[in-house]
């Protein structure tokens, strides 16, 4: 591979937008995506050629992708759910696990003498959320800061479980997706999915 100069602004916001680019194919990428196609396309706009593709093949080949994107979409969203589902009844039989009308589930891993939150109060907490499998897809002991919040302000399953708590308390939360963030997911979050927090509850505000 030819060695780039990035010594000027000029090529280090070239280099940038390809960058860019790139990081969205590569967390988004259409199913069977070309790295050579997609480099082809830029050359041939950039340089102002004729388009290798017609704009009717176009745009067949994208409603194409499109319907098989969606449909892979809701094969993982459906078989998340089942997964979560099938979890949550095995946890459920745990020693220790406490299952809510509502679907949570949650064990005592410390207990606090602490002031119990309202819906209206803020909190003060040290958390760490992880998927089913176990992924970290947040965590405010690793980023080494408590996080400051409104009970009535976060997923449902976070206010039920929080106003039940005592401050100084740690529980480890088991929160069904329609209690997190169902089918949208969110970030890293698929959607439909289950997830796993620990929460301490530092102080009441």
């Amino acid at each position: 591979m030819t060695e780039l100069n990035l010594s000027t602004d000029e090529t280090r916001v070239s280099y940038g937008i390809g960058r860019q680019l790139g990081d969205q194919l590569r967390d988004n990428p259409p199913p069977g995506v070309s790295l050579d196609a997609v480099i082809a396309g830029i050359r041939d706009a950039f340089a102002g050629a004729a388009s290798q593709v017609s704009p009717e093949a176009l745009n067949a080949s994208f409603a194409v992708i499109r319907q098989r994107m969606q449909v892979e979409a809701q094969q993982k969203a459906e078989a998340a759910a089942a997964e979560g589902r099938a979890f949550l009844a095995e946890n459920a039989k745990r020693d220790g696990v406490v299952v809510l009308e509502s679907g949570l589930q949650y064990e005592v891993l410390s207990a606090g003498g602490g002031a119990k939150p309202t819906r209206e109060d803020s909190v003060r907490t040290h958390y760490h959320g992880t998927l089913i499998d176990g992924s970290v897809f947040d965590s405010s002991y690793q980023r080494g800061q408590p996080a400051e919040f409104p009970v009535g302000g976060v997923i449902a399953g976070w206010t039920e479980a929080l106003q039940l708590m005592n401050a100084g308390s740690k529980w480890r939360l088991y929160v069904p997706s329609e209690l997190a963030y169902g089918a949208q997911g969110v970030g890293s979050i698929p959607p439909h999915s289950t997830l796993v927090f620990d929460v301490e509850l530092l102080d009441v505000l």
